[in-house]
């Protein structure tokens, strides 16, 4: 699997960090909560815009600091590498309810002390009914309280952490430092007029960016310290060195401009670091690192000032550190987000605003970096386009080889026209990023969530429009009565039902992702990274009161392929064939298969339908329709920070289920495609496991009808193959050919690959010690396999092992 001659080897040192990070036993870390919860009670009168800055200046200047003895990067997260911090100001409901269960779960598993234990529950009682999670909940309206008490919306990340889903202006911060904004900040600040009312809310926001952008100037004065400090007891000349440049740096960035690229990557690790510690959202993401570093690289490279080995040296410290930022979810969440993914995403490639290809040197060598590093994080993403540079593709398909589940590849030439159609400037649509799975926005304009708002489970939602609007999991009510299944004389009664159906329930998505958007932007404002992300300063606006740029999002649309395959069977053998009634469909459905006659039935759907994935137009169209009711339906509804500032502030589509096609599979009863109830649903857009059956380029065909144009909040295509398929270069040829079809004629929007056998998986399930680095693609991201919990770790196994 390694290979090294075309992509070498990590050095000793960083190989040893990057085995010290990964035996870490994460921990839950209490010292964020205890001081958070210290401002709050000491600064209650003050408006949450103020008390947040206030909390991120504390958490700054006490947090414990230290600088591991192998790095060549300062920053950490919590009291040690890869504990999670707990966030109180969201939620302490599920943290002191699963105290005592982190260390039992299947996977994403959490060690706790009893001191740390003691310290949380000692906390709790302040932060009863005074949380996000809490006034989320007071703002919702009753004619939705049945989705939340059913869990059927998947409200749970939005709730016990922040939003993120962005990436702040990197490029802008390297160039002006923080300094630049901290001046822009008091310039409009002296401009307000303090007599008109709407000031009053920017004069404290322009307050609150000071303190935080002098907060983050005294954090990397504290690691300068520490680093002058240890410098002066260091015994070895080359660690001294290493530790005064160290010093040196912190000094100076990131308040102040960036002059060199080992002063642009610490500000850079600063700043994500930073915006994690503040509030803890995942998808936070780099954006295109190649294009902003770049500058630094080449420069330096050219006076000699650093060599390419040095500076692969210094990108492999930053991905390991990286990794060390965790987040601890709820177990309800975790069936989402499985793994424990941060989605931190780094974008490479793609073209520049006049069209041209924008990869350079440093191109190669950021792919060179995650290549030898080998990591979960950060999400490794490639912005493919018909021009793009042949030898970077050839080296993108020869680290995919390795198996860990990157790059993946998002493809310019339906995403750039998709954002214009939008009215995204073509400028900025030219330099858009991945953020977190396959989801895309332009770094440092674009506002929070581009797409992880509410999941609509699609077959459990067929399921209810069939069952005359009650719930088949729960027997809750959740829209009106459109008809029963049963009674049914034609699939054009169905469709109506589900037309209906959906609609409806868009409708309630939509209430629920309001409240919680409304409580967020009053309650838990994000200071600093508003502050990083145009126009807020401009505008005197947070990023949740409308101070972005953009405002686009998306929830996530899961069972795709289950729906299509559903409503194919449905109309091919109840309604054209006549095979089955519509009463013994219901009855085998509700027996969940179990009885021999039900098993025939089972057999019957399994066997004889037609599969989405195959290019059979069919079933192919038949969920494009469905599909197309719930996009009709989206369009119709705004944001809460609809005409508020932002270009935008309207909702669209996405696939991006990550993980939640088994959780969600798990609150779905049996469907009419012959699955059984419980059992994960397929992931993203992708097929049914082992449904599709004619090859990658049916799958792709399939894939490609979707209105992707309308689907901006990302396309989710996972495929699998093993690593025998891609041992010669006949077949890599072969591959390369299929992307560039996929991307170039049919315009598909993602695709990713694992390349791993299904015998090393079951190998790695039933020996798991000799497979520590086994890695995966679990959905937009990837995940050491020993980590994931057994369902989903069968999800994968049972992927299609596709041939070229």
């Amino acid at each position: 699997m390694e290979n090294t001659k075309l992509f070498g080897k990590l050095t000793p040192r960083m190989q040893a960090f990057r085995e010290e990070v990964l035996d870490e036993k994460p921990y839950i870390d209490a010292e964020r909560a205890l001081l958070v919860t210290e401002v709050y009670q000491k600064h209650r009168e003050q408006p949450p815009v103020m008390r947040r800055a206030l909390m991120l200046a504390h958490i700054l200047e006490k947090m414990t600091i230290y600088i591991e003895d192998k790095t060549l990067l300062a920053g950490n997260q919590a009291t040690k590498n890869c504990n999670a911090p707990i966030f109180p100001e969201y939620t302490m409901g599920f943290v002191i309810d699963e105290l005592d269960k982190f260390e039992q779960r299947d996977g994403d598993v959490f060690y706790i002390t009893e001191q740390t234990k003691a310290e949380l529950r000692k906390i709790a009682p302040f932060w009863e009914n005074n949380t996000l999670r809490a006034r989320g909940g007071a703002l919702l309206p009753d004619e939705v309280a049945v989705f939340m008490e059913t869990g059927l919306f998947g409200m749970e990340g939005k709730l016990n952490a922040g939003d993120a889903h962005l990436a702040v202006n990197y490029p802008r911060i390297l160039k002006e430092g923080l300094r630049g904004y901290a001046a822009r900040t008091r310039a409009a600040k002296s401009a307000l007029d303090l007599t008109d009312p709407a000031s009053v809310d920017k004069y404290v926001f322009y307050k609150a960016v000071l303190i935080v952008l002098e907060a983050v100037r005294g954090f990397a004065q504290r690691y300068a310290a520490l680093a002058g400090k240890m410098a002066a007891e260091e015994k070895d000349g080359q660690r001294r060195a290493e530790l005064e440049e160290m010093a040196r740096i912190c000094a100076k960035v990131p308040y102040e401009p960036a002059g060199s690229f080992s002063e642009a990557v610490q500000a850079v690790w600063f700043i994500q670091l930073i915006l994690q510690i503040e509030s803890n959202g995942h998808s936070l993401s780099y954006g295109r690192f190649d294009q902003y570093i770049a500058p630094y690289y080449l420069r330096d490279l050219r006076a000699g000032a650093i060599t390419k080995d040095a500076a692969l040296e210094l990108l492999s410290c930053l991905w390991i550190k990286t990794l060390t930022v965790q987040k601890v979810r709820s177990q309800a969440h975790t069936l989402s987000s499985a793994g424990s993914p941060m989605y931190q995403n780094v974008t490479i490639g793609g073209q520049t605003p006049d069209g041209q290809d924008a990869v350079n040197d440093f191109s190669f060598v950021v792919l060179q970096s995650i290549a030898q590093t080998r990591l979960t994080q950060p999400n490794l993403t490639v912005r493919y386009h018909k021009n793009i540079n042949p030898e970077f593709f050839d080296r993108c398909i020869e680290v995919m080889k390795l198996g860990f589940g990157m790059p993946a590849f998002n493809n310019d030439e339906i995403i750039i026209p998709s954002f214009i159609s939008w009215g995204v400037k073509p400028e900025d649509a030219y330099d858009y990023s991945a953020i977190g799975c396959v989801e895309t926005a332009v770094p440092g304009k674009w506002g929070y969530r581009c797409t992880g708002m509410s999941y609509l489970n699609f077959p459990r939602l067929l399921l209810c429009a069939m069952n005359g609007g009650i719930d088949l999991t729960t027997g809750r009510r959740f829209t009106e009565d459109f008809g029963h299944f049963t009674a049914m004389k034609s699939y054009e009664e169905l469709f109506a039902a589900w037309d209906k159906t959906i609609r409806q329930m868009t409708r309630y998505s939509v209430i629920v992702e309001n409240a919680i958007d409304c409580a967020s932007e009053r309650d838990v404002p994000d200071i600093l990274c508003s502050a990083l992300t145009d126009d807020c300063i401009g505008r005197g606006k947070t990023i949740k009161e409308g101070g972005a740029v953009y405002d686009f999002i998306s929830g996530l649309q899961v069972g795709i392929a289950d729906m299509a395959d559903s409503l194919a069977a449905i109309k091919k053998l109840v309604f054209e064939e006549k095979r089955l009634t519509p009463q013994q469909l219901w009855d085998a459905l509700l027996d969940d298969f179990t009885t021999p006659e039900n098993q025939r039935i089972q057999a019957m759907l399994q066997e004889d339908a037609p599969k989405y994935g195959n290019d059979d137009d069919c079933v192919d169209g038949l969920v494009v329709a469905a599909y197309d009711c719930y996009l009709d339906e989206i369009k119709k509804y705004r944001t809460t920070r609809y005409g508020r500032g932002p270009i935008g502030g309207i909702r669209y589509g996405g696939t991006s289920s990550i993980s939640a096609n088994v959780g969600q599979g798990m609150g779905t009863m049996a469907t009419p495609n012959g699955r059984k109830a419980k059992a994960p649903l397929a992931e993203g857009c992708s097929p049914e496991h082992n449904a599709d059956r004619h090859g990658p380029t049916a799958v792709f065909k399939s894939v490609a009808k979707l209105p992707t144009a309308k689907i901006t909040g990302g396309v989710l295509l996972n495929q699998k193959m093993t690593p025998a398929m891609l041992d010669n270069d006949t077949n890599k040829q072969k591959l390369m050919m299929i992307i560039r079809t996929f991307f170039n004629r049919l315009h598909g929007y993602h695709v990713q690959y694992n390349i791993v056998s299904r015998e090393t998986l079951l190998d790695a399930q039933a020996h798991p010690e000799n497979h520590k680095d086994l890695i995966v693609r679990v959905a937009g991201y990837s995940a050491f396999f020993n980590v994931l919990s057994k369902a989903t770790q069968d999800d994968i196994i049972g992927r299609t092992e596709q041939a070229v």
